[in-house]
């Protein structure tokens, strides 16, 4: 920062000591411009002496500068009032307007544009009107013509940094907004990441310890009679926890930094592996059929994922909440651009209440298919058992961009 910016800095928070040092500088000014006078015999200046109501005038007008920035109405009119004195005693005249100039300055650049209008119209008509029917001089005079000039000047001057300051805060807003703007999208997008990565860890989780709690209920209900079946169970046990484990290093991997090591590296689970989903809980004893139309054509990976996790979510509720004797039926069909997904089953909560789970598991499936541009209905059937079905889209601005659901 040089010199001269931060003289202006300093001044500029100090806006009291600036406007006394600005009604100083116009004193000095108005004086040293009194002891000059009109052209004789040929000299284009001559030295005079002003009058002593000059020297008030001066003075009184310098001192109501200092509160312009405070009541700059009031400060023109104490000036005006000064100028219009002078205008119509003072022969030769001394530049008592420059305060009144100053004043219109200060009135255009903190005011609207009407009210400069109005405003410095009203002081110039005054003050050339004054000069040119009640003054000393001609009314063609040089003196009563430069009124015209300057007030005009302070009115368009102060009318100019009111506009560029308007331009410049409004500059300020527009970034300071664009700023904010980007902090809630980024805020947004953080909670929306969140609570898709929530999504996923409420599903691997619920699915896998559910499958761990059927199987290790098998295993220590068999344990003294049929031990090679407990030892079954136990295999189930460790197979269900080392995909529990997998399938969160591959979630919590989603935390990671580009540069951290060990990405994971297995892709997102899909409806490749529905079967292999289906012996998972056919292994902890639910009976599971699986249709599945249109197995060769690719999904969109939000879609797949999507399908795969409202299939294990559904299937993990019947396992806890349908009974030991329950049957489970999974459709998966593509019906043009849609993808249907259906999870029936046949039973009974031990209260004797429809199976329908509780909990996030519903909302997050639900969540899911919305996230899609798709739907899902949960409820139960006629006759007894629960429904879920999940219409989802295969165009839809998530899959087309990439985006994850």
């Amino acid at each position: 920062m040089s010199t001269l910016q931060r003289a202006r800095h300093r001044l500029t928070a100090h806006p009291f000591a600036l406007d006394t040092a600005i009604a100083v500088g116009a004193l000095v000014c108005m004086v040293a411009g009194s002891f000059a006078g009109p052209a004789k015999h040929g000299v284009i200046w001559a030295v005079r002496t002003p009058d002593l109501l000059s020297l008030v005038l001066m003075t009184v007008g310098a001192a109501a500068l200092v509160f312009r920035r405070s009541a700059p109405r009031t400060v023109l009119g104490v000036t005006g009032a000064m100028a219009l004195v002078e205008s119509v005693t003072g022969d030769p005249r001394t530049p008592v307007a420059m305060t009144a100039v100053i004043a219109l300055y200060t009135v255009a650049a903190t005011t609207d544009r009407a009210t400069t209008w109005r405003v410095g119209l009203l002081t110039m008509t005054v003050l050339t009107g004054a000069a040119m029917l009640a003054g000393p001089l001609p009314w063609y005079a040089q003196d009563n013509l430069a009124i015209i000039a300057w007030t005009g000047i302070g009115a368009t001057a102060g009318d100019a940094v009111r506009s560029r300051r308007a331009v410049v805060r409004a500059i300020r807003e527009r970034a300071e907004r664009a700023e904010r703007t980007r902090e809630e999208e980024a805020r947004r997008r953080v909670a929306e990441e969140r609570l898709r990565i929530a999504r996923d860890l409420h599903d691997v989780v619920a699915h896998h310890i559910a499958l761990v709690n059927v199987q290790a209920g098998v295993a220590a209900h068999v344990m003294d009679k049929r031990p090679d079946q407990a030892k079954e169970a136990l295999g189930h046990v460790r197979e269900a926890s080392r995909s529990a484990l997998n399938e969160l290093r591959a979630t919590v991997g989603l935390l990671r930094q580009s540069g951290d090591p060990e990405a994971p590296t297995e892709p997102a689970p899909g409806l490749s592996r529905l079967d292999e989903l289906a012996d998972t809980f056919r292994n902890a004893g639910l009976q599971v059929e699986v249709a599945h139309a249109g197995q060769g054509e690719a999904l969109p990976a939000t879609v797949d994922l999507a399908a795969y996790r409202i299939i294990q979510e559904a299937l993990t509720n019947v396992q806890k909440h349908a009974g030991p004797a329950a049957k489970a039926e999974v459709s998966v069909v593509r019906v043009g651009p849609l993808v249907e997904v259906t999870v029936l089953d046949d039973g009974t909560a031990p209260d004797g209440a429809p199976a329908a789970g509780g909990g996030h598991g519903l909302i997050g499936m639900r969540e899911r298919a919305t996230a899609l541009g798709g739907s899902l209905t949960a409820g139960p059937r006629y006759g007894g058992g629960f429904r879920v079905h999940a219409i989802l889209p295969l165009t839809n601005r998530t899959a087309a961009t990439g985006e994850p659901a």
